[in-house]
């Protein structure tokens, strides 16, 4: 039984190499780092947000800010990551975790290059093969975003 199933804690950090083949998502569009804890319903992931990161040369320009839909992503791609822990690695393969919903985003603070955000993600809800979520980032002690969001599995099949 996986850690994300049993409710138990992840007792250590896992890198990229661990768990990267669970999702989708590949740099240049990747927003997360490492796997820091994963549970029953929650997941806690880490970024560094580099000061060379291509958005930044045309996101305000002499004042880089991490654009919200970014920081938005980085929960969404947590909640992907979460949900492939709760099925497993060989039901998660079978589809591709896309985004079906985004309601009450609230943005607090501002991101710039530097910062480390963790997103926590928990899942608040199952029904009928789409999952809502709850995220929350932030960075050092800085609340930066609240959203709620659902995804589902589209099947790998009908992409073809």
């Amino acid at each position: 039984m996986s850690n994300a199933t049993s409710g138990q804690a992840n007792p250590k950090n896992m890198r990229a190499s661990d768990w990267l083949g669970l999702i989708p998502h590949r740099d240049p569009f990747l927003f997360i780092d490492e796997e820091v804890e994963i549970a029953n319903r929650r997941i806690v992931v880490r970024k560094k947000v580099e000061g060379d990161a291509e958005f930044f040369r045309g996101h305000y320009p002499g004042e880089p800010i991490m654009p919200g839909v970014l920081l938005c992503e980085c929960c969404f791609q947590a909640g992907a990551l979460l949900i492939a822990h709760i099925l497993g690695k060989e039901r998660a393969a079978a589809g591709v975790p896309v985004l079906t919903r985004i309601s009450d985003a609230r943005f607090k603070h501002i991101v710039r290059p530097g910062d480390t955000l963790t997103a926590e993600v928990t899942l608040d809800d199952e029904l009928d093969g789409a999952y809502f979520l709850t995220g929350r980032l932030s960075a050092g002690d800085q609340h930066v975003l609240r959203v709620s969001f659902a995804c589902m599995l589209a099947s790998r099949e009908l992409r073809q």
